[in-house]
């Protein structure tokens, strides 16, 4: 099964921390672990296991600087993905705006290089 399988995707994504994973870091473009325990207040073996999850549908791509990795939408994510994510988005709206309030709360943020991809 690939990522083209709808199936797949929402057997990904059903999963309440994984879709908020997943929007949220579609609103934010990129996020470390550490933002993303933040901002959703869970433990990072949880939310290291989510994203792994998430890394293994297909859906995230991570990368490594210095000590932070950091994880965004895969380049590879067809475009309907992209499409149901936005319906996702917009029916969260106000908790993802939510999130994104704590998360711009956060103290000590890791700072990010400019040129990223």
């Amino acid at each position: 099964m690939t990522l083209l399988d709808p199936a797949r995707l929402f057997k990904c994504l059903g999963d309440e921390t994984r879709l908020m994973l997943t929007l949220l870091i579609c609103r934010e473009e990129e996020l470390c672990v550490c933002e993303m325990t933040h901002a959703l207040e869970e433990s990072q073996p949880k939310v290291s296991r989510h994203l792994a999850q998430l890394r293994n549908c297909g859906l995230l791509d991570d990368r490594r600087e210095g000590q932070w990795v950091y994880y965004r939408l895969s380049d590879a994510v067809p475009d309907w993905v992209g499409e149901v994510l936005l319906a996702a988005d917009k029916g969260q709206d106000e908790r993802l705006s939510r999130l994104q309030v704590r998360l711009a709360s956060m103290g000590n943020r890791p700072e990010r290089r400019l040129a990223m991809c």
